[in-house]
């Protein structure tokens, strides 16, 4: 079935980093794209804050307006583009849009991961198309396999490197020994993080995206706040040296699962053994990895931020859209037919830890201390001591158990006299355990 349409109109929210690459692709590109949709593809509006900013893209004047509502509002626009960012004015923005009837295609990682069901919704109820390819790793096509490749399957776990910065760091401490300071100081020299680093370092950013494939691979909605979060600033150098020497590289994991019916999400600094495809991700790429009980392991490889891939997302929704209004069709939306995920209380996930202890170096130290893992149940897989002087250095790694019983563990630690503090405390992730 076809419309009868010849021309699909585009309106552009915002011209930045991602709505400038965005507007210079559907530009340079627009034969190819308007053969590849089945119906040209016009950008016919783009709204900016400011119109006497230079712009990276030359479009005719009458195409420029400061105004985003009268855009959004424009009954001869067929689809908005939104890449402003944030919550608000997005998300005003893409419910108006909705209720006029025009599609959406958004990147809005913060917008989706907290108020997702209420844009989704208003998209849903008016008969609108949503598409948000780039909200989750810039240019690597994950949204949709999720959505659709993967529909046939039960996935059983999600685990990505989703923040380019954090890998960058990571990255850097790993192959030149750097400190965490002067690998952040060089990642904001290129300019990698935004001008408060805090999003990504702390790992708001990688929550985000992580709610947002928890929701697709789980079809039940989780949002951002459903994220245990932890970021990288206390990973010390001493941290990669040791993991180095027991066959590890840390990473900023994302990691979300699905067993009996509940869901558990976290992010937080890992350890990865070398052999993991995921360890091999460096600078400032990103990859996701899928487990599907059908499809056993994939892997998702590529940049995962930037204007140029972002916009091959955004620009890819667009096209998918085109055709959509070109035949009659419909894409699909966010797949959570469950409404909310039934998420597992933090205390209950199981993980496996690698701890470094300060303890004195006296005889009935490391019995005491195999004895505080034993009244709580946590097995201890290996185990190394070092002495220096008076001081010896423990460092475990445990077998699997749960979370609320390595925190009771390292809580009791403390308390021992002959333990002077615990240095390092780091998931172990992406064994056959764990």
């Amino acid at each position: 079935m076809t419309t009868g349409r010849n021309a699909v109109r585009v309106g552009l929210l915002g011209c930045g980093i991602v709505g400038g690459a965005t507007a210079r692709v559907l530009t340079e590109q627009a034969a190819t794209l308007s053969e590849r949709a089945g119906v040209r593809i016009d950008l016919a509006k783009v709204a900016v804050r400011d119109l006497s900013k230079p712009r990276t893209v030359q479009l005719p004047d009458e195409v420029w307006t400061a105004d985003a509502w009268s855009v959004v509002k424009d009954p001869t626009i067929d689809v908005i583009v939104e890449t402003i960012g944030g919550v608000e004015p997005a998300r005003d923005l893409i419910i108006e849009a909705a209720r006029s009837g025009k599609h959406i295609v958004t990147a809005n990682k913060e917008l989706l991961s907290t108020l997702g069901e209420k844009v989704m919704g208003a998209a849903e109820q008016a008969g609108v198309d949503l598409l948000f390819e780039g909200s989750v790793a810039g240019g690597i096509p994950i949204i949709r396999p999720m959505k659709e490749s993967l529909a046939g399957d039960r996935v059983t776990r999600v685990m990505g490197i989703v923040n380019g910065t954090t890998n960058f760091i990571l990255t850097r401490m790993s192959e030149t020994g750097e400190t965490f300071e002067a690998a952040l100081g060089e990642a904001e020299r290129l300019g990698y993080p935004e001008l408060d680093p805090s999003a990504d370092i702390e790992g708001h950013d990688a929550a985000a995206k992580l709610a947002i494939l928890a929701s697709l691979a789980f079809n039940a909605r989780v949002v951002a706040s459903d994220v245990e979060r932890e970021g990288i600033s206390k990973v010390t150098p001493e941290d990669v040296a040791a993991a180095h020497e027991l066959g590890y590289e840390i990473k900023l994991l994302a990691v979300a699962e699905e067993s009996e019916g509940q869901v558990s999400a976290r992010v937080n600094p890992a350890m990865l053994p070398r052999l993991h495809p995921l360890a091999a991700v460096r600078d400032v790429f990103n990859a996701v990895f899928v487990v599907g009980a059908e499809a056993g392991e994939l892997m998702f490889l590529g940049r995962g931020a930037g204007g140029g891939p972002t916009a091959s997302a955004v620009v890819g929704d667009i096209v998918e859209i085109a055709r959509n209004v070109a035949t009659g069709g419909r894409a699909t939306g966010c797949t959570c037919y469950r409404d909310k995920a039934q998420m597992r209380p933090p205390h209950e996930a199981n993980v496996r830890y690698y701890v470094v202890l300060s303890v004195l170096d006296q005889p009935g130290v490391l019995a005491a201390v195999a004895g505080v893992f034993a009244a709580h149940e946590i097995s201890i897989a290996s185990v190394r001591q070092e002495g220096i002087g008076e001081e010896a250095t423990l460092a475990l790694i445990t077998h699997v158990g749960t979370e609320g019983r390595h925190d009771e563990t390292f809580a009791e630690l403390e308390t021992l006299d002959s333990v002077r503090s615990i240095d390092s405390r780091l998931r172990v992730v992406g064994t056959a355990e764990a």
